[in-house]
């Protein structure tokens, strides 16, 4: 175990005297990172650089429960900060605000919404809810995903009452306990509650990491920085596996092995020094950007947790290329593309909310997307239990991929020149 620590501990040491390592490793990274904190604000003394403050435009014509609930939950204390809401009682006129630019979105909620999921007395639920309309507005994209977001997560929790008590009732009359005949008035029961449930619980609430609940604005850099982070991890653990092939071309390699040194110690040795450089990297960024501009990554021990798995898997990766790859030269031309894919595929450059599903899914199979979520996640207050998902998969992703990596460097032979 001791010639495991010296070697991992030599290779880091001799990755942060490299000159060319390090502008990879933390300058690029950090100049980025600097550009970005312009951009959003930080050093403009602007308030509005994160995410808030979206306007959007209400239409309610519908004057229900629902509706008012609907209207009432983006008007509530707890979306202050997010949303800024208007109501206004003509449709066109909200979608001509959208058209020039005054709203990110319109919400319009039409005529009969609440008469669809609560029926009047004698009457049973149709089966058909009336569709409430989100206009988005292209140009704000991400604003506008916000705010339906927040109407499919109301729809979503009437939805469920409503067909809870459709079932309900059918199982009732189903067992006797209800006569048919007095199943229209159990259904609008049931569905009266499922309205009072929606109107006296919001669809969204965002938690601060002390457990209250408050609204957060969400900060741009908190999913920009990370972006950038995860994305020059994977230079730096391909980076640390090309040193591998490099010894071995020199000859330093094989005379390691032949001395009293297993190969799984050396190769324990190597994957343990790249690991602690990528984590080392990720870990100095992160409190610069913390210092520097004030960004809120969340609590300590959650980010520390997914530092150390999203490199986990990046190390995966960066041994599988050092595996697939002939000459060092070819782990820095692979490990160049890959990660500029990876970059593209898990959100560094573009918002993944915008992307089909198709593309989300395949996005899956970058640590930059698993890493990105816990991030984000933190970032939006939550908690080590909220992230358990995205720190199971990097997990997962770097074993399985360094144990192929693994079967491979044997198959090849580690120690032949």
């Amino acid at each position: 175990m001791n010639k495991v620590l010296l070697i991992g501990w030599k290779d880091v040491m001799l990755a942060f005297r490299d000159r060319a390592a390090l502008v990879l490793m933390l300058l690029a990274p950090f100049v980025l990172t600097l550009g970005l904190g312009f951009v959003t604000g930080h050093f403009s003394g602007s308030g509005g650089s994160g995410l808030g403050n979206i306007p959007v435009v209400l239409v309610n014509q519908d004057g229900g429960q629902l509706g008012n609930a609907l209207v009432s939950e983006l008007q509530s204390q707890e979306l202050a900060t997010l949303v800024v809401p208007r109501v206004v009682d003509d449709p066109a006129l909200a979608r001509q605000s959208v058209d020039d630019d005054k709203a990110a979105a319109a919400v319009i909620i039409p005529h009969g919404f609440t008469d669809s999921v609560v029926p009047a007395q004698g009457q049973m639920p149709s089966g058909d809810v009336v569709q409430i309309v989100v206009y988005s507005n292209p140009t704000s994209p991400t604003s506008a995903g916000v705010i339906k977001t927040i109407v499919d997560e109301f729809v979503g929790q009437v939805e469920v009452g409503r067909v809870a008590g459709q079932v309900a009732v059918t199982q009732l009359i189903a067992h006797g306990l209800v006569k048919a005949q007095d199943a229209a008035r159990v259904a609008g029961e049931v569905a009266l509650r499922t309205a009072n449930a929606a109107q006296d619980s919001t669809a969204i609430t965002l938690e601060s990491i002390a457990g209250g609940t408050q609204a957060v604005n969400f900060d741009a850099l908190a999913y920009m920085a990370p972006g950038m982070a995860l994305m020059f991890l994977m230079f730096t653990v391909s980076n640390g596996g090309r040193t591998l092939l490099t010894e071995r071309a020199q000859g330093t390699l094989p005379r390691l092995l032949v001395s009293p040194t297993s190969t799984v110690q050396v190769l324990g040795g190597k994957v343990l020094g790249i690991f602690m450089t990528g984590a080392a990297q990720m870990l100095i960024l992160i409190l610069a950007s913390a210092l520097l501009f004030h960004l809120s990554w969340g609590a300590g021990l959650p980010v520390l947790v997914l530092v150390l798995a999203a490199v986990v898997a990046a190390v995966g990766w960066g041994m599988l290329i050092t595996a697939l790859a002939r000459t060092s030269g070819q782990v820095s031309a692979l490990g160049s593309a890959i990660t500029l894919t990876f970059g593209m595929l898990g959100g560094t450059f573009i918002n993944m909310d915008n992307m089909p599903a198709w593309f989300r899914v395949l996005s899956k199979v970058t640590p930059n997307a698993w890493g990105m979520d816990g991030f984000v996640t933190l970032a939006l207050g939550g908690r080590l239990a909220d992230i358990r998902t995205p720190v199971a998969a990097l997990l997962a992703m770097g074993a399985l991929l360094f144990i192929i990596a693994v079967l491979i460097l044997n198959r090849r032979g580690l120690a032949q020149a």
